[in-house]
């Protein structure tokens, strides 16, 4: 009997209010096509409850981290570090995300974000959990972190990574795999040209729904279901077969959250 390979959804923000009218039903198209290991990230405090509701529903497919999202660093931010490290000690996640700098809104808490950001890493070591990483338009100032903190307990995945070939290498000299998602459908997207190059063992695949929608849905909301179309596109660029994209990408899913 030929089993299909599970398929891992290593990004996705299930419980954002934009699937509060569907949510079951999109859950459900996703397991359909063979995607049931659904990672998902957290944002700041408000979003905790949501997210263990999420967990309780689907306790079977949805494993949850824990973290401050750079965009959500704001004045009150040591209040929302103090959140983390209360979830963190009272039970069990998968990693510590999403986390990171993010300069393309607002470089007004560059500061702040780069003391979440180095906090949440010593977070993460202490309890032994890979990072999920955030970046925008920040790839020096997280990398000068990643160089201060890098250790063999520093590893995790580069989130929706969207930089060159340079700079996949350097993520990946921090043990960080490559989350890969539908900005590789884009055609303005850069990463297609040279992502090949880079052995399939430092790829995840991720949807970052609802943002980021591959082609044929660019522009709309992005559901897990859509991975599909990022397989088929990796398999096109690495010709080989979407059944060993899944295969592979899973297993490095597995190798980084250790389940």
């Amino acid at each position: 009997m030929n089993l299909k390979p599970i398929i891992t959804d290593t990004h996705t923000h299930l419980y954002s209010e934009e699937f509060d009218q569907d949510r079951d039903e999109m859950i459900q198209r996703a397991i359909d096509a063979g995607i049931t290991r659904f990672f998902i990230p957290a944002i700041d405090a408000a979003a905790t409850q949501s997210m263990y509701d999420l967990e309780k529903n689907y306790p079977e497919n949805i494993f949850l981290m824990m973290g401050l999202h750079p965009t959500y660093v704001k004045d009150n931010y040591l209040d929302e570090i103090a959140h983390v490290e209360t979830e963190l000690a009272k039970r069990k996640f998968y990693a510590v995300g999403e986390i990171g700098i993010d300069l393309y809104w607002d470089k007004t808490h560059l500061k702040e974000q780069q003391i979440a950001f180095k906090r949440q890493i010593q977070l993460a070591k202490q309890y032994k959990l890979p990072i999920v990483i955030h970046c925008r338009e920040a790839f020096d100032e997280i990398f000068e972190i990643l160089e201060e903190e890098k250790s063999e307990d520093l590893f995790g995945i580069f989130h929706c990574f969207s930089g060159t070939l340079l700079q996949a290498q350097q993520a990946i000299s921090y043990n960080m795999k490559l989350g890969i998602g539908g900005v590789v459908t884009f055609k303005n997207g850069k990463i297609d040209q040279f992502l090949n190059q880079i052995d399939l063992k430092h790829i995840v695949l991720e949807t970052d729904s609802p943002y980021l929608a591959p082609i044929p849905y660019r522009g709309k909301r992005n559901e897990s279901s859509y991975l599909v179309n990022v397989i088929s596109k990796l398999a096109a660029l690495y010709d080989v077969s979407e059944e060993e994209i899944a295969a592979v990408t899973t297993q490095n899913s597995k190798d980084v959250f250790g389940i």
